[in-house]
């Protein structure tokens, strides 16, 4: 039987009936869950394409790929960026878990993701009966010869983004000995130090123009409000594209025709992205300050939608007493040893309920 870890939120249930108790009720910053609307524009498309009575397409219509092509290119400098090696995912957090086993690798390959790190990488490795490593030196690894390695920049948890001299070492290291490179992008949109700013693995900068052995994924959850819809896109070396739509297509893997729809509107307009970065700014600086005034240091969180917090405490310590003035975040540790001592506290939660959390601090 597959081994697989607990879930890990499940072990935030006590601290959650603990903040229950807070008379102004909970503020929480645990997740990371979008709660302002879906833009109005995104569903008019959906509820436009919702007479769907045939399946839709595996590989995505025309235009959705063209429209994320566009985007890459335009907004992301991704000169390269080919409609024709952008494939429709549903929600990337599905193909973050099946992607090892989708480009065939399994027992005898080796995956390696960040010290700190999304838990799914690890999963995805479980799953496709791969190893597993997780590190953030590549050199540390000696003679083993990685199948797959998972960059994560604008990095969740920790906010941090790798610049494009570090990427661009990343992807030579990985090319000299075969592995594939996949980068998870979630949250480049979010940058908020104009100095470092998110750069994709695709950009000329990093990869010198060729996307050989690179994939990027990417999702609407965070950019656009669109969790819900499930909405995301994996792009890069068409050769391993195509590998992937194949198998898809047995599988049945497919978006559905109105949430492909919907993610043309999203990618086609820039107006709502800019709104959220505004909400999201004012909402960080507001627990940014907060958090420092109550005594936590803040490392990192040059981007993403969190803040990567500690008082130099186990981090459950922290969790606790953030929990009895009714406040939830994001224990460290769920995303490696390495943050054994940090929070993950995200600005996502409304306006109303960030200013009570910062009132209560």
């Amino acid at each position: 039987m597959l081994a697989l870890p607990d879930f890990p939120w499940d072990r935030l249930l006590p601290y959650r009936e603990r903040a229950a108790a807070h008379p102004g009720g909970v503020v929480d910053l645990s997740v990371g869950t979008p709660v302002d609307p879906t833009p109005e524009p995104v569903r008019a498309a959906l509820a436009a394409a919702a007479d769907a009575p045939g399946y839709p397409q595996t590989y995505g219509t025309p235009r959705l790929r063209e429209a994320v092509a566009a985007w890459l290119r335009n907004t992301h400098g991704v000169s390269g960026a080919d409609p024709d090696a952008v494939l429709p995912v549903i929600g990337t957090k599905e193909v973050v878990a099946w992607l090892p086993t989708l480009l065939g690798f399994g027992a005898g390959d080796t995956v390696v993701f960040p010290e700190l790190a999304y838990p799914t990488y690890d999963v995805g490795a479980r799953l496709a009966g791969a190893n597993s490593v997780a590190t953030d030196g590549l050199l540390t690894l000696g003679p083993v010869r990685p199948a797959l390695v998972w960059v994560n920049s604008p990095s969740n948890p920790t906010g941090k983004v790798l610049p494009a001299e570090h990427l661009r070492k990343v992807v030579s290291w990985a090319r000299e000995r075969g592995a594939v490179v996949v980068s998870d992008e979630c949250y480049l949109d979010y940058g908020w130090d104009a100095d470092r700013a998110p750069v994709s693995v695709l950009h000329p900068d990093v990869c010198g123009g060729s996307h050989d052995g690179l994939l990027a994924v990417n999702s609407l959850s965070k950019r656009s409000n669109l969790a819900g819809y499930r909405a995301g896109f994996v792009t890069g070396d068409p050769v391993l594209v195509r590998r992937l739509l194949e198998v898809r297509k047995h599988a049945g893997m497919i978006v559905p025709a109105p949430v492909q729809a919907a993610m043309v509107a999203a990618f086609e307009d820039e107006t709502h992205v800019a709104e959220q970065r505004e909400r999201y700014a004012r909402r960080r600086a507001l627990l940014r300050a907060a958090f420092e005034r109550h005594g936590f240091r803040i490392d990192h969180s040059e981007a993403s939608l969190y803040l990567w917090a500690t008082r130099g405490e186990p981090c459950w310590e922290t969790v606790g007493h953030l929990a009895d003035l009714g406040i939830i975040v994001g224990p460290g540790d769920f995303y490696g040893p390495a943050g054994a001592n940090h929070v993950r506290i995200a600005f996502t939660a409304t306006d109303e309920r960030v200013e009570a959390g910062a009132a209560r601090l």
